[in-house]
């Protein structure tokens, strides 16, 4: 009974109808042999991607050995130290505040956690302040990751391109769709295409655990600054050139206008060309992010904050922000400092 669903889920899913032209089975990708029984073409399979996923293990067991042998010794060789932030002092009501209500407490929970426990409403921010620092990576692991990442992209960037650059349909991209789908699998093709889909499945692995970080981060971490902002600058110029440039007027060009001059759409041929779509959507918006921070970069002289990345705040900057908003403290005749409620809420905004 659960071999016959699975037969029949199978079926369903790699239906030949939705994935491939019309008049085209998968049956009719199988190959051809080569003289005497010998290897002969060889088409792209369904089945190959199943080769991901063992070669996933190996490359994150690779990025272990990497970040630990190679990028952590690099990063203490640049002055970038493991040291954690600072840890919060141990206090169960706090914990429980943190871990059951809110890490970010308004001025009203302040005040009546002050009272409680007969301490400074300053020091009680501070203390959750300290609570969700101590929850992130330190630099040093974001180092690491971040150089990981980097030598894998730029690896499989110059692979690609070694063999890329000499296919024909790399500059004529209407040969990419003669006599579709029966385009013979290259071996340089293929691993290239298992390497960059086991990298991704690689990353299922730590996704809960990694901070996903640019390459640019790399000098930002090692201070830097110079350096930081130049590499986000040309960063930011081949983002755009490649993301509204080639990408729209090359590649959507051929998938969208040249496939459907010489094959037709077909089912998937809509989903594959609206994922594409969308992600050019997605281009459209990060462009405009990366054009804000470099127009902010120009009028303040170095790159601001990243606003693509999610907040990267240290100790040390939540120190200097609690240190320019002393004055919306006040004390009240009892004693207990006070908080006013907007101010406060602005500022765990920004914070935060």
């Amino acid at each position: 009974m659960a071999a016959a669903a699975a037969a029949l889920l199978s079926a369903w899913f790699w239906s030949e109808r939705f994935w491939l032209p019309h008049n085209v089975t998968w049956a009719d990708l199988a190959g051809e042999p080569g003289p005497e029984g010998g290897s002969g073409t060889q088409y792209p399979q369904a089945g190959h991607v199943l080769s991901a996923f063992p070669l996933a293990l190996g490359i994150f067991a690779v990025r272990l050995l990497f970040e630990r042998f190679i990028a952590k010794p690099c990063a203490i060789k640049l002055g970038i130290q493991d040291n954690g932030p600072h840890r919060a002092q141990p206090n169960a009501i706090l914990e429980k505040v943190f871990t059951s209500i809110t890490k970010c407490p308004d001025g009203r929970r302040l005040e009546g956690l002050s009272k409680q426990l007969d301490w400074d409403v300053r020091k009680i921010q501070r203390w959750f302040r300290h609570r969700r620092n101590q929850d992130k990576p330190t630099i040093l692991t974001k180092f690491c990751e971040s150089m990981w990442r980097f030598t894998f992209y730029l690896s499989i960037f110059s692979y690609g391109l070694k063999f890329i650059w000499s296919s024909p349909w790399f500059w004529d991209t209407r040969q990419c769709w003669y006599n579709y789908p029966f385009q013979p699998l290259t071996s340089s093709l293929y691993y290239y295409y298992i390497m960059e889909l086991a990298f991704y499945w690689s990353l299922m692995f730590s996704q809960f655990t990694d901070i996903k970080r640019k390459a640019a981060k790399l000098a930002n971490y090692a201070k830097y600054q110079r350096l930081c902002d130049a590499t986000f600058m040309l960063f930011g110029v081949v983002f755009i050139i490649t993301r509204l440039g080639i990408y729209p007027f090359w590649i959507l060009n051929t998938t969208l206008f040249e496939s459907w001059e010489l094959i037709g759409p077909y089912p998937s041929w809509w989903l594959f060309n609206g994922l594409l779509v969308t992600l050019q959507v997605l281009h459209i918006i990060w462009s405009c992010l990366i054009i804000r921070i470099a127009y902010k970069a120009l009028m303040r002289g170095k790159v601001s904050k990243d606003d693509r990345s999610d907040v990267e705040s240290s100790s040390e900057e939540d120190d200097m922000t609690s240190n320019s908003t002393k004055g919306i403290f006040s004390t009240s005749s009892n004693g207990a400092n006070r908080i006013n409620g907007h101010v406060a809420s602005a500022q765990w905004a920004e914070e935060e």
